[in-house]
C-alpha cells in the first residue's frame, strides 16, 4: 500500500482511529517516528507525516511536509457501462482503477436487469483500497444514467464499442466510449450512433462484457 486515504489528509495534526488505527498499528506494524504518507484523493497533495504517539486506540500524526504528485492515466477516459450483474462490475473495478480509467457512467440499457442496483458506496470503499494499492491520486468518478438516449445527450461525442471494421486505434481520440452488456445492444440503441462513431476490438471471439470494458481500456489507455 502507497498511502493511506484520509479526507483530511493535510491538516497539521492528525488522530487515527477504528480501522485506519489498525492498519498501521496491527497491519503494517508501524511504531513512533515512522513516516507514514497520506491522501485525500481531491487535491493530488502527498502528504508526508510523522507517528508521534500511538496506542492501542489511537494515533497522532504530524504533518510534515505536502509535495504535488499527480498519479494518473496520460489521457482521459470515460466509460459508459450498460449495467451488468453487480458482483462482476467489482470483480473487475480495481483493475479499471488501476489502468486509470477517470469516470464510469453505469447505464439502464435495454438488455440491463432492471432488478440489478448499483450500490455505490461498496463501489467506493473498492475504489479506495484500489487507489491506495496503485497510488492513483484522484478518485473515479461515478454515476448513473437511466437510459443510452438520455447519456448520450449528456455526451454526444461517445462511440460505441460493438462488431465493426473500425478498429479502436491508441492514436484515435476517443475520450468517451459506451460498453454493452450480456447480449448486446438492442437495435434501437444501435440507430443512436452513426457507423463512424462505431468501434471494435481485433478479435473474432465473442467477449463479454466485464472482458470488453478491460480490453477497451486497456487498448485506449496503456
Amino acid at each position: 500500500m502507497l498511502y493511506l486515504h484520509h479526507k483530511e489528509a493535510g491538516q497539521p495534526q492528525l488522530t487515527l482511529t477504528g480501522d485506519e488505527h489498525r492498519y498501521i498499528f496491527k497491519v503494517r506494524r508501524h511504531k513512533v517516528e515512522d513516516t507514514l504518507y497520506l491522501r485525500n484523493l481531491e487535491d493530488g497533495l502527498l502528504h508526508r507525516y510523522l507517528i508521534t504517539h500511538i496506542d492501542k486506540r489511537s494515533a497522532i500524526l504530524e504533518l510534515q511536509e505536502s509535495q504535488t504528485l499527480e498519479v494518473k492515466a496520460k489521457r482521459p477516459l470515460h466509460i459508459g457501462w450498460c449495467i451488468i450483474d453487480p458482483k462482476n462490475i467489482e470483480k473487475v473495478l480495481p483493475s479499471l482503477n488501476e489502468m486509470g480509467v477517470e469516470k464510469i457512467t453505469f447505464i439502464y440499457c435495454k438488455r440491463s436487469q432492471k432488478s440489478f442496483k448499483v450500490d455505490f458506496k461498496r463501489l467506493e470503499k473498492i475504489l479506495l483500497n484500489s487507489s491506495q494499492q496503485s497510488g492513483r491520486s484522484e478518485m473515479m468518478q461515478l454515476e448513473i444514467a437511466d437510459d443510452l438516449e438520455t447519456f448520450l445527450k449528456n455526451y454526444p461525442q461517445s462511440k460505441m464499442l460493438n462488431f465493426s471494421e473500425k478498429k479502436i486505434d491508441v492514436q484515435e481520440d476517443i475520450e468517451t466510449i459506451v460498453i454493452g452488456c450480456e447480449g448486446g445492444f438492442h437495435e434501437d440503441e444501435m440507430t443512436l450512433f452513426t457507423s463512424e462513431d462505431i468501434v471494435g476490438l481485433d478479435t473474432p471471439l465473442i467477449l463479454k462484457s466485464e472482458s470488453a470494458v478491460c480490453a477497451a481500456a486497456a487498448k485506449l489507455l496503456l
